[in-house]
Order: structure tokens, then sequence, then C-alpha cells
């Protein structure tokens, strides 16, 4: 089994590694949409073609996944579930076993952060990065969004092969 599934490191050590993986996701997407807007000076529906399969492409996104919930009101209402939702993740952190949950945790943490500051700043998350294969195009996502993405895989490899606690031994004979 691979050593950040089953390393029991210091607590303070798991902690410092999620609060470490939280901040560099955070600026790496928050320095990648300002580049976006203010260095490529990207406009809305504007593409710009990287690779036969990766565009960069500006979409203001002002619901949830997939554009979902984006009506006029729900911005206070998006901002306040995403607010507990990383309260929640802070707690998990807190109380995270593994080195390998930590990191997860500590990116799905810095990729909603960033997502809520553009929403509390422009109203919207900033979405950009546009994968395709011939005719099929995946969502337009962020830097945040693929972390969150990781996290949530590496937390699901996580559970796979984590043991499960051991039992103690009552007085049995």
């Amino acid at each position: 089994m691979p050593a950040l599934l089953r390393d029991r490191q210091p607590v303070t050590n798991r902690r410092a590694a999620g609060l470490v993986l939280a901040v560099l996701v955070l600026l790496a997407d928050q320095g990648s949409k300002y580049w976006v807007l203010h260095g490529l000076h990207l406009q809305d529906g504007q593409v710009l073609v990287l690779a036969p399969v990766l565009n960069f492409v500006l979409v203001w996104n002002h619901g949830i996944t997939f554009g979902m919930f984006a009506g006029s009101g729900a911005k206070l209402g998006l901002v306040a579930i995403a607010a507990g939702v990383i309260i929640c993740l802070g707690i998990w952190l807190w109380r995270s076993d593994t080195c390998l949950k930590s990191l997860a945790i500590g990116a799905i943490g810095g990729g909603a952060v960033g997502n809520v500051a553009d929403r509390l700043h422009y109203g919207a998350v900033v979405d950009f990065i546009q994968a395709h294969v011939g005719g099929y195009s995946w969502y337009v996502f962020n830097v945040g969004d693929s972390a969150i993405v990781c996290g949530v895989i590496a937390l699901m490899v996580e559970s796979l092969f984590a043991r499960p606690p051991v039992a103690a031994q009552g007085g049995q004979r």
C-alpha cells in the first residue's frame, strides 16, 4: 500500500500539508484567472486555440456546476453554501488521519475558496479551460475546478485502499 495512504504522519505535518496545498491551489487559481482576464484580455466567449484538444474561452458561470441555479438572487445563497462547505472541509482537514486525505481536502478547499472569491468579486466564477476531442467538448472549467476534481478522485482512491480500523478484541476465549 502506498505510503500516503497508510503513513500516519504527525498531525501537524498532515494539517500543514493540506493547508499549504490549499494556499497553492488558491494562488494558482486566482493567478490564472487574473492572467486570462488582464494579461490575455480574453473577452466573453472569445476562443484562444492552444492545442488541437485545448482552448481558452472565457465563460462567466453565474450558477454552480454546469451553470445550474444561475438565477439573479442565487449569488449570496451560493456563497453561503460554499462558505459552509469550506468550514466543513476545514474541520475534516483538522481531523484527517492520512497525508493523502489531508492533501485531497486541501486541494478541494483551495479550489472552493477560489470560486467563492470570484463570486464575491465578479458576481460569477471565471471559467476558461475548454478540453475537447473532435466534436465533443467538456464543460469550461478553471484551475480551482480541476483541483476539486483531483481532490475528490484522491479521496475515492484513499477510501478504496485504506484499511478498515481493527476492532479491539474483547474478553473472548
